[in-house]
């Protein structure tokens, strides 16, 4: 069973290797739907798992754009604090974790309306510098707040579901930033931005109790050298391909725990 783990690690691995973001999302699912393990267990490993695997992933990658400290800021004002409340929340409120019935609706939920914009996100780039033109200094003036308030719905998502920091966050920036931020640099953005809020999620969740970690060791034993292989490979796959297939994957699993 151990092989199997460093397997689904593997390719897991592969995938963030491959394209720089992505991939991460699959591991939640992959050990509920294919190992069986508690929805919660599932979620505060994976959350180790993505802040490792994120970190590697980024440091094999040489294409992000230089990301924008200020907005990840204001992300990150939002969404650390949000982490930590939702932590909080878990341990006082909820004995340490959601109700599974309840976790595997919202993780359906977050997987689903993440699928739904891996594949529209380099699509929503010209409308959305129209959109932007046509609000004037209207959308200007609210970017701060909506920044913050984004970054704490992002916050709250990731650490219950471990789903949320990467497509979804992507697709906000260029809402709230179409000119501002070129589609390299909000990559590069995204990255740096979810590290950091993975992280202190999964010291949530250790301190929590939900964190299997030899099952993350054997899970890292076979991401790190797939993300090292994936990045040797990354750019001789067409990456909208890669993003549709995962984006598939994500729609089944999601729909798979809405419905169980």
């Amino acid at each position: 069973m151990e092989i199997g783990y460093s397997l689904a690690g593997a390719i897991v691995g592969f995938l963030v290797g491959m394209t720089g973001v992505g991939g991460g999302s699959l591991m939640a699912p992959i050990l509920i739907l294919g190992f069986g393990f508690s929805p919660a267990l599932a979620v505060g490993t994976d959350l180790w798992f993505a802040t490792i695997t994120k970190s590697v992933g980024g440091l094999m990658h040489r294409h992000f754009g230089a990301p924008d400290w200020k907005v990840i800021s204001r992300l990150a004002l939002g969404s650390i604090p949000a982490a930590l409340l939702t932590v909080a929340w878990l341990g006082l409120l909820q004995g340490g974790k959601l109700e599974p019935t309840i976790l595997l609706r919202l993780l359906g939920g977050a997987l689903v309306v993440t699928a739904m914009f891996m594949p529209l996100k380099r699509r929503l780039h010209v409308p959305l510098i129209r959109l932007r033109d046509r609000l004037g200094t209207g959308l200007r003036r609210r970017q701060l707040a909506a920044t913050i308030l984004a970054g704490a719905v992002v916050g709250c998502l990731v650490t219950l579901t471990s789903v949320g920091a990467g497509a979804i966050v992507a697709v906000l920036l260029m809402i709230l930033y179409p000119l501002r931020l070129s589609t390299r640099a909000i990559v590069g953005t995204d990255i740096l931005h979810a590290i950091p809020l993975a992280l202190v999620a999964a010291l949530g969740h250790s301190w929590l109790g939900n964190v299997n970690w030899s099952l993350l060791a054997w899970l890292l034993l076979g991401s790190i050298p797939g993300i090292i292989l994936g990045s040797l490979v990354a750019g001789r796959f067409s990456e909208v391909w890669v993003r549709y297939s995962l984006a598939g994957m994500l729609v089944f699993s999601g729909v798979k725990m809405l419905t169980s």
